[in-house]
């Protein structure tokens, strides 16, 4: 029986100031291709990290994003449910508005340690992943689209939100859970029945078990994002992107890391 799930790769440079990121997303894409037995599509060619400000990091990530874009937008017209494997968050600059172009009824739960809300005026570090989920909403433009409807937004796990980002938040109307309020009740509730496009940085968690390149304390555990999942009918999800395992962390073994991903991620696949 065909698998439900395309499974596509980022494997281009989109504003990685880190060399693990690339790496760890054709890891987890393996083992998931392997789990699921369907080839990944590989989007884009690995090129060095290295620390740039947003506007140069975005045009030199345009062909990854077109092709991200294209394959995403492919993968529905076929009737699968994209499950993309991605280096940076900035990788949904891609993704995210083809999701809201084709499921504009959907609920974006964007299950991250940081609310990824700021824009050109706002951001302090100039990093484009912190800057993702305001392009897809249409508070800055990318380049790549928008549409998202900010209402329809969840913030899950959030905690690390600069003021001026945090105010944006508030203004647009996106709910933002921290991690004491990110229950699989309160998500249902929220969710309320609608479908929903899943992305998941991997430092929403506790650090310790899934290493990220910008890891915060306080976060939630591996079995809550289970149980998130979990709590989400199969046939409501209409997207998965799971970003930012920095591969080569000294601390946890790197096959460690991948069979807790492909684990976690399970709930969602079942």
């Amino acid at each position: 029986m065909p698998s439900p799930f395309s499974l596509i790769v980022s494997q281009g440079r989109v504003a990685d100031r880190t060399d693990g990121a690339l790496i760890g997303a054709r890891r987890v894409a393996d083992a998931l291709s392997a789990l699921l037995g369907v080839a990944p599509q590989t989007v884009g060619a690995p090129a060095p990290a290295r620390v740039d400000d947003w506007s140069a990091a975005l045009p030199e990530a345009a062909e990854t994003l077109h092709g991200l874009r294209d394959a995403v937008d492919a993968a529905i017209a076929a009737g699968t449910t994209p499950l993309l494997v991605t280096n940076t968050c900035a990788a949904s600059l891609g993704s995210l508005p083809t999701a809201a172009a084709r499921h504009p009824d959907a609920v974006v739960l964007w299950i991250d340690a940081h609310g990824d809300f700021n824009t050109p005026a706002t951001t302090e570090s100039g990093y484009l992943g912190g800057m993702v989920l305001a392009a897809a909403c249409g508070l800055w433009d990318s380049g790549h689209g928008a549409g998202l409807d900010p209402t329809q937004v969840i913030v899950v796990g959030g905690r690390d939100i600069d003021p001026a980002e945090g105010e944006l938040l508030a203004q647009s109307g996106v709910t933002v859970l921290g991690p004491r309020d990110s229950t699989p009740e309160r998500v249902r509730e929220l969710v309320d029945g609608r479908p929903v496009w899943i992305h998941v940085d991997w430092d929403v968690l506790e650090p310790g078990y899934i290493p990220a390149a910008y890891r915060v304390g306080d976060g939630l555990l591996p079995h809550e994002v289970a149980a998130l999942f979990a709590a989400l009918p199969r046939d409501s999800v209409r997207g998965v992107e799971l970003a930012e395992f920095e591969a080569g962390d000294a601390e946890v073994p790197e096959r460690v890391s991948v069979e807790l991903i492909v684990e976690t991620v399970q709930h969602l696949l079942r």
